[in-house]
């Protein structure tokens, strides 16, 4: 009983204690939402927190994946409450690595936990023997399953490329990519509903081994049909179709389609082309060749700035219609204001018919320049029919030219009406910036004085570049060029059908076109000419490089007067988004003096 007292008596004296004490913590919280001492109240959040600090222990191969994707190794990981949460943790931490590694193929790895301090842990990680590839088997059903010859050489040049053969180590993403692979290699031609049937990964983790076996069903072979165009607005609506090569009724090939996607991705009139057709077996007799185009933007102005050591400072503005009388006809004229030559230039480029690979084209120049002492002023009408295909473009052109040229103590008008032919062959690996490859281009054009041309002549030159590449970045460059006027004498012959040289891309070391007919004060065009050059190329990283060189040539009118003119020097590189800007300095040897040259090193 007294026990039962004191009891009672402890909560009686308890109950006012603790109502009191739930007032006391309800008057700041009410005066945190209204008063302006919130901050004053304590707040659960102010406890500092405690991060764990994990080491991992594994061999090289595998710390990269489990530093990007195992969930312990991310930052900010608070240290676990007690023993059971430590537990827990580390529990989920070996599921995930096991996961994680099964994937690169360790089927047996294994993790232990050393805790030294209970913020900071070791995670020791054994991989085990990697899983190998020990069978692979590769089926085909469907239409690729036929008894045609051409069929089983197909199917022996499938399992040929199979990019994960026998003895090569087990992981989960090769394995999708040699099944992507395969089923892109079935689909790309003929075979356009292709999928995969099955496919499966046995593996044994006591041998260590992967028996891998996949089925492939072609389905039906696909036959090209019409053309589906969507996107057609403001431009003719069969301009789609006059760049189609495709004909209804061959074979699906997915390298035809591209080729095509790329013909109209080419063009000006085009912001974005996708060419495909819809993989339904039902369709596959003559599937539809779906294009979908939007269109680009059809008038543009731009203007630029630039400076070269050859024409000085430059200032140039462009207009670029590619509707023009809403029948695709492109407008593309041009004002070029340098400091030694000046042009302005209109070209209407029409496109092609359909089925041609031609383009023709129509347009007008006037120049004007003052170089080496020659003053020359140029006018010309001309039409052109170009022609690219794959590495090859060529053009053929007629071309009715004025020329006045003025010099110290002449002046000459001379015109001619003159057809040219021009063929170029590229093969780089890049563009903009080739370190391996060829480049050639040969030009032959004339006029005859019975076709109002002032004088006979047959002009003819040619021009090799070629890209050996040394070590893992460096490049030598070795370049040549030959020309020759075929004439009884250079009198009567427009400049543009002569030769001068000298200068950046040329001949470094010498003045921009200073080599030539010395006659009057000034640098006239000779009947002959030869150029040469050897470069070296050692880049110091990704974007600069130096380079030594060395070019001889010169152009005469007579082979009995060729002299070649040596220069030689270093000079810089800089990969710019418009390709290499080159900064040489050149001694030349005949002059005795040095130059600075700059310009964009591009290859034609």
């Amino acid at each position: 009983m007294r026990r039962c007292v004191q009891v009672l008596l402890a909560l009686f004296l308890a109950l006012p204690l603790s109502v009191s004490a739930a007032e006391d913590e309800a008057a700041p919280a009410q005066e945190t939402a209204d008063g302006p001492d919130a901050a004053a109240a304590p707040q659960e959040d102010s406890v500092p927190k405690h991060y764990l600090k994990v080491t991992l222990n594994a061999p090289d191969e595998v710390q990269g994946v489990l530093k990007e994707h195992l969930r312990l190794l991310k930052k900010d990981q608070e240290v676990p409450a007690d023993e059971m949460a430590r537990a827990g943790v580390q529990q989920r931490a070996r599921r995930e690595m096991q996961e994680l590694l099964q994937t690169e193929g360790f089927f047996a790895a294994e993790c232990t936990f050393e805790t030294p301090q209970d913020d900071h842990w070791v995670m020791h990680v054994k991989t085990g023997a990697r899983v190998k590839i020990a069978h692979v088997e590769i089926h085909f059903t469907g239409a690729i399953a036929g008894a045609d010859e051409a069929l089983g050489a197909r199917r022996a040049a499938l399992e040929k490329a199979w990019l994960l053969p026998v003895g090569e180590p087990f992981r989960q993403s090769d394995w999708d990519s040699a099944k992507q692979n395969l089923l892109d290699d079935v689909a790309s031609e003929d075979f356009a509903a292709a999928k995969i049937a099955d496919s499966k990964a046995l593996i044994d983790t006591e041998r260590g081994e992967a028996r891998l076996s996949v089925t492939v069903d072609s389905g039906p072979p696909f036959k090209l049909g019409e053309l589906q165009v969507t996107g057609i607005e403001r431009l003719p609506d069969d301009l789609v179709e006059r760049y189609n090569n495709l004909r209804p009724g061959e074979p699906f090939a997915l390298s035809r389609l591209l080729d095509f996607q790329s013909a109209l991705q080419n063009t000006p009139y085009f912001r974005s082309v996708i060419v495909d057709v819809e993989r339904n077996p039902l369709l596959a007799e003559a599937v539809p060749v779906r294009v979908q185009v939007v269109e680009a933007n059809s008038r543009r102005l731009s203007a630029g700035l630039g400076f070269t050591t050859n024409t000085g400072l430059r200032f140039e503005a462009n207009w670029q219609d590619v509707n023009l009388r809403r029948r695709a006809w492109e407008l593309a004229t041009g004002l070029r204001v340098e400091q030694k030559e000046q042009a302005f230039y209109g070209d209407i480029l029409l496109p092609p018919r359909k089925g041609s690979h031609y383009r023709d084209s129509f347009g007008a120049l006037i120049k004007r320049s003052d170089i080496s002492g020659l003053q020359l002023n140029s006018q010309a009408l001309g039409v052109t029919r170009a022609r690219t295909r794959g590495h090859i473009s060529t053009a053929l052109s007629l071309r009715w030219q004025h020329e006045t040229t003025r010099t110290e103590n002449r002046h000459r008008d001379t015109r001619a009406l003159s057809l040219d032919y021009g063929w170029k062959w590229a093969r780089v690996d890049n563009v903009m910036d080739p370190r391996q490859g060829l480049l050639a281009s040969f030009n032959v054009g004339g006029g005859s004085r019975a076709l109002l041309s002032d004088q006979n002549f047959l002009r003819t030159s040619g021009r090799l570049v070629w890209y050996l590449p040394v070590g893992e970045r460096d490049t030598l460059i070795l370049r040549g060029e030959l020309g020759r006027t075929w004439a009884k004498s250079r009198e009567g012959i427009p400049q543009d059908f002569l030769f001068r040289t000298g200068g950046t891309q040329t001949v470094r070391g010498y003045d921009y076109e200073s080599l030539g007919v010395e006659e009057d004060g000034a640098t006239l065009g000779g009947r002959y000419m030869a150029v040469g050059s050897a470069e070296y190329v050692h880049w110091l990283d990704a974007k600069w490089g130096v380079a030594g060189f060395i070019d001889a040539g010169n152009a005469t009118d007579s082979l009995d007067d060729f002299d070649p003119r040596l220069g030689y020097g270093l000079g810089g590189r800089w990969r710019s988004p418009a390709g290499p800007l080159a900064l040489d300095v050149a001694y030349g040897q005949h002059d005795q003096r040095v130059r600075v040259h700059f310009g964009i090193s591009v290859a034609f």
